[in-house]
């Protein structure tokens, strides 16, 4: 009996260890030499890659500074970085289980998210819109009755179209795109009439189009969310860091440079700008920092 309880005493010192180690980023970064950055492919301007495993964007570089605050208070100057690829699917799951350690994409911070996952201060907030072909004469939700419109797995846009008061009593059929990339797909080959998605989202496929023309933005504003990076929750002192590398940004000015560099300003592959000034909310959360969710943003 006595080695029983031994061996069960082992066992729960083992799981707690790990419990340990998954709440404590900081140590998992410190034994493993490497912070790991979860981030998308097709979220431009905020996260996307130019071919050949490189990742770019205004929250890529966004991490990075933080990178820079991690390696700071490690003291571990040569602290390396390595991406990952997500998706809207597994995002959350590779945060909480400890694959990623930051996710840098364009994830919305909401109530229900918050339960697993905790988010840094706001650094973009983005209106969910709809983008179509510029000739298909579709210029408001009331439109899209009878159309098939795309959006991309594990997102709520098209949930977001279906409660919005003027969406209540439209008929339309939903077609997936695995990504974002994939859900512009069927939008240019024609499979969808239109893309529900985050304004930003939408403008970046457009300009990386083979004719940015072709396309445009349109209808009401579905919702106006607030954007953030994502980390583990449960965690004060990786919190700490991240928020106040973000807020250090914020204070700065260099958030607001950063902003300007993806939004205004001709970005790769094609060297075209997506020509999104920042709106008023963005100033006010860079003004006043916090991680609101989206839904304090409903109540407006």
């Amino acid at each position: 009996m006595k080695k029983t309880l031994l061996a069960a005493a082992a066992l729960f010192a083992v799981a707690g260890a790990a419990h340990a180690q998954a709440n404590d980023t900081l140590a998992k970064i410190k034994s493993s030499g490497k912070v790991v950055i979860g981030t998308r492919d097709s979220s431009a301007p905020l996260a996307y890659t130019t071919g050949g495993g490189q990742y770019t964007g205004y929250h890529v570089e966004v991490c990075n500074r933080i990178v820079e605050a991690v390696k700071s208070e490690l003291k571990m100057p040569s602290l390396a970085t390595e991406y990952t690829l997500v998706t809207s699917q597994n995002r959350i799951p590779l945060v909480t289980n400890g694959t990623v350690d930051l996710e840098c994409g364009s994830t919305t911070n909401n109530k229900t998210r918050q339960q697993q996952v905790a988010f840094a201060p706001t650094t973009y907030v983005t209106n969910v819109r709809i983008a179509v072909k510029a000739n298909s004469g579709i210029t408001s939700i009331a439109h899209l009755n009878g159309k098939k419109v795309a959006t991309t797995t594990g997102t709520t846009s098209v949930q977001l179209l279906r409660k919005h008061e003027r969406g209540g009593n439209i008929q339309f059929e939903e077609v997936f795109g695995k990504d974002h990339a994939d859900s512009f797909l069927l939008l240019e080959t024609g499979r969808a009439d239109a893309f529900v998605m985050d304004d930003n989202i939408l403008a970046g496929n457009i300009v990386n189009a083979k004719n940015p023309a072709d396309f445009k933005i349109v209808g009401e504003t579905l919702s106006e969310e607030p954007i953030a990076i994502m980390y583990r929750k449960d965690d004060p002192a990786f919190k700490k860091v991240v928020d106040n590398a973000v807020m250090a940004m914020m204070k700065s000015g260099e958030l607001e440079k950063l902003y300007n560099k993806w939004f205004t300003q001709p970005i790769p592959p094609r060297n075209v700008a997506v020509n999104m000034a920042m709106t008023p909310s963005l100033k006010s959360a860079i003004a006043s920092p916090n991680d609101k969710p989206a839904e304090d943003y409903a109540k407006k």
